[in-house]
């Protein structure tokens, strides 16, 4: 009976594929009651894997106004990831992602970065290995700008944090370096090299 639903909304919404799992990617109005989240809505994906139902959302707030800083020129920004169980008769929120930047006078740079986000199974138990990317950074000049890897599987949390590459003029960069936390270095070499790939893949930024 829990996958019903489940079941219905692949009829209807289009399927993205994370080797053997299908994603089934949700509109706002198709989320199940009971599901929350702060800002907004970026992504809803949907799967089926050894843990149960799986939903996950992604949303941001974009720059709001920093309501105890002195001056208007100084802004906020956040942005979420949620993971949940749905089951037949209730839903489990598992984990939260939340980062932010505060009181920036600058140029605030917080989003997840397009195309990244992905389930995957690298290890080959059964249960998915959810995958986030974002930019973080209060910036006013063409310098390296934050970014993260947030990894989850099941419950257990990996990260990688560095920054990106930029081309502060023609044949000149700066940047790129990174380092994985405990988790990822301890845990399995798919998925550093997963990381490694993901990082690769995203890490230029050219200033026009």
């Amino acid at each position: 009976m829990k996958y019903l639903f489940f079941l219905a909304v692949c009829l209807v919404t289009p399927v993205l594929f994370a080797q053997n799992m299908q994603l089934v990617k949700l509109s706002k109005s198709e989320l199940p009651k009971g599901v929350s989240y702060k800002g907004k809505l970026q992504q809803a994906v949907r799967w089926i894997d050894e843990s149960g139902v799986n939903l996950v959302l992604t949303s941001e707030t974009g720059e709001t106004p920093n309501a105890s800083a002195d001056s208007e020129d100084y802004r906020d920004a956040s942005l979420y990831a949620y993971h949940f169980l749905l089951f037949e008769d209730s839903i489990a929120q598992t984990w939260k992602v939340s980062d932010y930047v505060k009181e920036c006078p600058l140029d605030i740079v917080l989003n997840f970065i397009e195309n990244t986000f992905q389930v995957t199974d690298l290890d080959n138990d059964g249960t998915g290995e959810v995958w986030l990317m974002y930019k973080i950074d209060c910036v006013s000049d063409v310098s390296p700008i934050g970014m993260k890897v947030i990894m989850y599987e099941g419950t257990q949390k990996f990260a990688m944090r560095g920054e990106n590459i930029v081309e502060s003029s023609k044949g000149s960069f700066m940047g790129g370096d990174y380092k994985f936390d405990k988790a990822f270095n301890e845990g399995p070499a798919s998925f550093r090299e997963f990381a490694k790939k993901l990082w690769k893949a995203n890490i230029k930024n050219k200033w026009e």
